[in-house]
């Protein structure tokens, strides 16, 4: 205490001065317009920093329950986006077809995953048992015939395109020329073959082949691709007729399951077909 009182009286002219100097620094800002405006945008701006900065240390320190509130938050929000939604009833398109008179649902899909790399290749459909996807239904493109559908599940399907070694449609080449098989021979997915054709047709560059549509599996008519060469099997009076396909199963991402509502009285009817005796 001796000591601050000592201080005190050693520095007490210079301390009386301070005082004084900011006594009258306090009025000059008080009374006088533009120096309280100076003082006030600074000790605002100041003011601001410092807030700031207690702010930026205090998010320092909450930073982990912030970003558990964050990550919380996001969730949630994800749970509502449509796009995250499972669709269960999807729309379906009617189509009759007078001049076979055949009758065919088609429901829209997506790919969200396929191959075309593989001797036996595959896509998966967003469509399932929920909207009435069985096994053995057509599938086909904007642009052509896909495959057939492999085996359901309750919200996804398997579909064999027709890059696959065993796929075995029935075609017509032309709208009205001579029936035969599409086969695929593993390499290029862009080009297939037709087998099953007798040389005895004459077979024209170019010229479309379509599905025969005999088992109802597909309508008929539906476009596989056009020829773009043939040659002789050897030893065998057949055309073997290479073919580009009209899909580029490579990019394909859209396309339809067909639902054939006359199938089941066709094959019903096949099946009393008596067999032979010997």
């Amino acid at each position: 205490m001796q000591n601050l009182f000592a201080f005190l009286r050693r520095f007490r002219v210079f301390i009386f001065f301070a005082t004084l100097q900011f006594i009258c620094l306090l009025l000059y800002i008080q009374f006088v317009t533009y120096p309280k405006s100076v003082f006030l945008s600074t000790a605002s701006g100041v003011n601001g920093r410092i807030q700031r900065w207690e702010g930026g240390l205090t998010d320092h320190f909450y930073l982990e329950e912030n970003n558990r509130k964050l990550r919380l938050e996001n969730s949630q929000l994800r749970k509502r986006i449509f796009s995250n939604f499972y669709k269960v009833e999807r729309k379906t398109i009617q189509v009759k077809d007078t001049t076979y008179e055949q009758e065919y649902s088609f429901i829209p899909a997506k790919i969200i995953h396929a191959s075309s790399a593989r001797r036996n290749n595959y896509f998966t459909i967003n469509i399932g048992a929920l909207q009435g996807i069985k096994k053995n239904m057509g599938v086909i493109s904007p642009n052509g015939v896909v495959g057939i559908v492999f085996k359901v599940g309750k919200h996804f399907s398997l579909v064999k395109s027709v890059l696959t070694q065993d796929i075995n449609l029935d075609v017509i080449v032309g709208k009205d020329g001579p029936q035969g098989i599409l086969k695929w021979d593993g390499f290029n997915p862009r080009v297939g073959f037709v087998t099953g054709v007798s040389s005895d047709f004459p077979v024209k560059k170019n010229t479309k082949v379509y599905t025969l549509g005999a088992s109802k599996i597909f309508p008929k008519g539906i476009k596989i691709g056009k020829i773009i060469g043939k040659s002789r099997l050897e030893d065998q009076a057949l055309w073997k007729i290479e073919l580009l396909f009209s899909e580029d199963y490579r990019t394909l991402q859209s396309v339809y399951v067909i639902n054939s509502l006359l199938l089941k009285e066709l094959q019903d009817l096949q099946l009393e077909i008596p067999e032979e005796v010997e």
